[in-house]
């Protein structure tokens, strides 16, 4: 069942199945956004490279445009891109070491 447009909510219960539909989308693209930073892993050479600062400033003010065209509440796309953005570079950090660490086995 294609859960309902916000504006056509009648119930909590509608409410909810839409957020739950929803959260599941998100979580889809969360896992393909990861699979952006598990390419990032491979395809950096150094672990220096991991940690971008001047990037991750242009991911969150990309966010952030996108959210004030978006009508979203001011600050809250800065709040929830600073938590993925850390999370990413934190995965991507694993991601790369435990790829150096394969190869270095694998050559042993």
């Amino acid at each position: 069942m294609t859960p309902l447009p916000p504006e056509a909510c009648q119930t909590m219960a509608e409410v909810r199945a839409g957020v739950d539909a929803l959260d599941r989308e998100l979580v889809a693209l969360l896992a393909r956004r990861f699979g952006y930073m598990n390419a990032a892993a491979r395809i950096k050479p150094a672990r220096a490279h991991v940690r971008d600062e001047a990037r991750k400033a242009q991911v969150i003010a990309n966010a952030s445009a996108a959210a004030a065209a978006a009508g979203l509440p001011q600050g809250l796309a800065e709040t929830l891109w600073e938590a993925l953005v850390e999370a990413s570079i934190a995965h991507e950090f694993t991601v790369w070491d435990t790829l150096r660490a394969d190869a270095k086995s694998d050559a042993a």
